[in-house]
């Protein structure tokens, strides 16, 4: 980044938990900021917050609130993207959203910086960021694919309840009480909140994150499907995931199975590869016990890989186990490396 230029940066749903991320990284990389302004909903305007030693007074968004921003990055809920980053983006701003708004759109680029930076330029005026557990397995995946090339993925998920938002969390922790004081565990949230049913997840897993459609998958798993095709570039990708809610705060995890195209491959090839990507982390060593697990990656920045195997029955087949923090690398953290690409290369 140039020390000599600054911007002014606008924060949507500052308040959030996302939001909340964001600025601690904005602060914690130095980025260059001239003026931060720190947006939310009505309801929330008002509040006071902290951000490199000085007080700032949360506004509600509205159009004129992206008046002379450079940056405005989005985590303030599809409804609000759809509604206001159009407006930020007549006012000259570049917005990174972090909601399912646009990241379909094939006008808008959707980014991992370690697997597609190149798509950030071809932005006019929104770039997407991907669902959670998307970001963490391509990341994971694109080095394995540049080297021996990918012709299929399946995909299961173990996500944090956080992924969900603080209702779930708050519900979470409600749930374990009951369930531990012998009482009967009230259910309102999970597995989707505006859904005719609810389930606990305390003690529990449930194998539904978002609504079904009318193929027999859920939204999430859709995202991931679609997601991961276009961020590769791979329309061809066989992809396939099934995604499950389970009874823990932070970070995702996810058993992946992969067929390379190349033959020949070993374990120790992928290890390679994966020792030398950018924001990977490999932990495996079964002779010790080595992998990542959601509690060890809570609060870190990157992909963490271990169990990696081969098929046993599968020359080109390979089993992973992928785990990062979802409301780090899994949204703020993408969504700020987003903009330190945009400001490095000046593509604003």
């Amino acid at each position: 980044m140039s020390e000599k230029t600054v911007y002014n940066i606008a924060v949507v749903g500052a308040t959030g938990a996302v939001g909340q991320k964001i600025m601690r990284i904005l602060e914690e990389k130095n980025f260059p900021i001239n003026n931060l302004k720190l947006l939310s909903s009505k309801n929330s305007a008002g509040k006071e917050l902290e951000f490199d030693g000085k007080t700032i007074v949360v506004e509600e968004a509205k159009p004129e609130s992206f008046e002379g921003v450079d940056i405005a990055l989005f985590s303030a809920g599809g409804s609000v993207s759809k509604q206001l980053a159009p407006e930020a983006v007549k006012r000259g701003a570049v917005v990174v959203d972090n909601t399912s708004a646009y990241r379909m759109d094939e006008n808008v680029p959707l980014v991992v910086p370690e697997v597609n930076s190149e798509d950030i330029q071809k932005h006019k005026g929104i770039i997407a960021n991907p669902n959670c557990s998307t970001i963490q397995m391509v990341a994971g995946l694109k080095p394995i694919k540049d080297q021996f090339g990918l012709s299929r993925i399946i995909v299961s998920t173990y996500q944090a309840v956080s992924g969900a938002g603080k209702k779930a969390v708050d519900e979470l922790v409600e749930q374990s009480q009951q369930y531990l004081n012998d009482e009967e565990m009230e259910a309102n949230i999970l597995p989707v909140g505006g859904d005719k049913k609810h389930y606990p997840i305390a003690f529990n897993a449930l194998p539904q994150i978002d609504k079904f459609q009318d193929n027999g998958y859920t939204f999430e798993e859709m995202k991931m499907i679609n997601e991961t095709k276009k961020i590769m570039h791979a329309p061809e990708l066989s992809v396939i995931a099934t995604c499950v809610r389970l009874p823990f705060f932070t970070s995702h995890a996810e058993s992946v199975y992969v067929e390379v195209d190349k033959e020949g491959v070993t374990v120790e090839d992928l290890w390679n590869v994966l020792r030398n990507a950018d924001g990977i982390v490999l932990e495996d060593d079964p002779s010790t016990q080595t992998y990542p697990t959601p509690l060890s990656a809570a609060n870190k920045e990157e992909v963490f890989v271990g169990r990696v195997r081969k098929d046993l029955d599968n020359d080109k087949g390979f089993h992973l186990w992928i785990v990062s923090d979802n409301l780090l690398k899994g949204a703020a953290w993408n969504t700020v490396q987003i903009a330190q690409t945009l400001v490095k290369n000046n593509w604003l």
